[in-house]
């Protein structure tokens, strides 16, 4: 027998829940083969059996919450499918005999599956080295220590939170056997109104509301805003629209400009770009532009690689390949990781003016919004531009307001003037 367990998903996610199964106890399975789908808080992973044989049993269910290095399936080697009933086949005087030594054996069996189950949640505490040894010289235990990150890492301030906060008192004994009511908590709500559907939340959904609630009790955000006449990038786009697609293959959108120019603004203003952990700031010299993509199941936020040494060209093939995937669920862990800004665009549902929410550990985001056509003084006479809203939110723990203002102002400036964006390399 051989045991089909949840494989490392990402440094950031440590479970997820079992969407559904695609092989039935009974199934034959090839080495390789897809055998269940796994929900986690970013993408669904397709899990595959590393052995050839039969599935003989599952061990848990669809719905379930499965931590990564648990086993969820048997898969027996020299089993068939046909072969499987023969296995239950004890003679009836057997079976009578045996029922009450059965049920005394069972205890002593699973005791150390939980034991084991325990010793993997433990040992998939994300943690920074500090927090971890922090963590041994106070005595605390990583596993029970809140976690204010919305990806879960516990870090130095969340081990001194833990071991200032009052003593927690005693539990009775009988406290250890309550866990089946955290299930119970879980259940549908019921409601006696025929008016009033209830619909459980998917596994992202209930991530990204916590996500945001976090952001917002962690983060001392602000947002700051201002609008930019997009003439100059529109008359520069219908100029060049049909040859770029023609060398490119790919249509030349807004939100090639907008990268280039939040890149270009990051870097006068390189704050924007860095991370707190704990008392310090995380600077980063790379720029990896997060950019927020609406599906059926929620906000995902897809990352651009080192936009900073990409064209035109490549930004924009490279949303429009991410964007495709994301509707389609086929993003990869990979492409939701370590983004160091994002760009989320409201004006493609007709949103004229927002507050993005941060993406965190991320200390900006740059809200995008429709475009509408309004009088503007230009010189000394009105005229009707392209003008569009532009939102910057951030954390103002390390982002003073000038720094904001002055982040936001660069961009309008270079979208006005866009070739400006050329001398950013």
């Amino acid at each position: 027998m051989a045991e089909v367990k949840v494989p490392e998903l990402a440094e950031s996610i440590s479970e997820g829940s079992i969407a559904q199964w695609l092989k039935q106890p009974g199934d034959h399975v090839e080495k390789g083969e897809y055998v269940l789908e796994l929900e986690t808080d970013k993408v669904n992973v397709e899990i595959i059996s590393d052995y050839t044989g039969t599935l003989s049993e599952h061990l848990a269910e669809e719905g379930d919450t499965v931590q990564v290095g648990q086993a969820i399936a048997i898969v027996d080697e020299n089993g068939s499918a046909a072969a499987a009933p023969k296995a239950e086949a004890p003679k009836v005087e057997e079976a009578k005999a045996e029922p009450v030594k059965a049920e005394q054996a069972a205890p002593a069996k699973e005791a150390p599956k939980a034991e084991a189950k325990e010793a993997s949640s433990t040992q998939q505490v994300i943690a920074s080295p500090a927090a971890r040894k922090l963590a041994r010289e106070k005595g605390i235990d990583l596993t029970q220590v809140p976690v204010a990150d919305p990806l879960g890492r516990v870090r130095v301030q969340d081990v001194e939170a833990a071991s200032n906060a009052p003593a927690a008192p005693a539990a009775p004994a009988a406290v250890p056997k309550q866990a089946p009511a955290a299930k119970q908590a879980a259940a549908p709500v019921e409601v006696n109104d025929d008016r009033i559907e209830v619909v459980k939340m998917t596994r992202r959904r209930q991530t990204i509301a916590k996500r945001l609630v976090q952001v917002q009790s962690e983060a001392a955000m602000l947002t700051t805003f201002n609008e930019v006449d997009l003439s100059a990038v529109m008359e520069l786009r219908n100029r060049h629209k049909d040859s770029f697609v023609k060398t490119n293959d790919v249509k030349l959108g807004f939100m090639s400009f907008f990268t280039k120019a939040v890149i270009g603004a990051l870097k006068k203003y390189p704050l924007l770009n860095a991370e707190i952990q704990g008392d310090h700031i995380l600077k980063k010299n790379f720029y990896d532009i997060g950019v927020a993509v609406s599906t059926d199941e929620g906000l995902v936020v897809p990352v651009v690689r080192d936009a900073d040494r990409k064209s035109f060209a490549e930004i924009e093939k490279n949303i429009s390949d991410l964007a495709v995937k994301a509707r389609n669920n086929k993003l990869g862990l990979s492409d939701l990781s370590g983004g160091t800004f994002t760009i989320t665009n409201g004006g493609t549902f007709g949103s004229l003016l927002s507050t993005p929410i941060l993406n965190a550990p991320q200390v900006g985001i740059l809200g995008m919004h429709t475009i509408k056509t309004r009088p503007i003084a230009v010189g000394d006479q009105i005229e009707n531009r392209p003008m569009m809203y532009l939102a910057l939110s951030y954390d103002h723990r390390i982002v003073d307001g000038k720094e904001a203002v002055g982040f936001l102002v660069a961009i309008k400036d270079m979208l006005e003037d866009p070739e400006q964006l050329l001398l950013q390399g």
